[in-house]
């Protein structure tokens, strides 16, 4: 029974997981890789998983972490190695390079504030009981994060998200 629970959670969640990995990291291997682990982690703690209130919101919060612990790993692979933080871009690249370059230098609870409610969806209140935070502190940091993409992607994009004009 275990099993096949699991499995139903896997089969539902697993696109979601990697999906969100993704956006966080900006890397589809690694995406792959932190989802799959997350998912270890929801086996290893499956009778936590059930007795939570909404078992999708502590697979998302095991992502975030996973995701986070990567980045500074990232980071400081590339302090050790002395590789330049900045990578230059071509003028042509398409909007959504741009974004997800945008995304990838906004700090990491602004930009889990921002993938959680625009391109997941979720409630503040979801957002704040995955990250383990407020849920004004969602709202501050969506909107500084929103503004903060509105900045880095310029005029030449449009500056509202998901219906929402990004103040400048």
């Amino acid at each position: 029974m275990r099993d096949d629970a699991f499995r139903a959670y896997f089969e539902r969640h697993h696109a979601s997981l990697s999906r969100l990995a993704y956006l966080m990291t900006g890397e589809s291997e690694i995406a792959d890789d932190l989802a799959a682990d997350a998912l270890t982690e929801v086996w290893r703690h499956w009778d936590r998983v059930t007795a939570a209130d909404d078992p999708a919101a502590y697979g998302h919060g095991i992502v975030m972490n996973l995701a986070r612990n990567w980045i500074r790993r990232r980071g400081r692979e590339r302090l050790l190695s002395f590789e330049s933080f900045r990578r230059t871009r071509e003028s042509d690249v398409p909007a959504v390079l741009d974004v997800r370059g945008a995304l990838r230098r906004l700090p990491h609870r602004r930009r889990a504030c921002v993938v959680l409610r625009y391109a997941f969806d979720l409630p503040e209140k979801d957002v704040a009981a995955i990250l383990g935070i407020s849920v004004g502190a969602v709202k501050s940091s969506t909107s500084r994060g929103a503004r903060q993409l509105a900045e880095l992607l310029g005029d030449s994009h449009v500056s509202r998200i998901d219906g929402w004009e990004a103040a400048r």
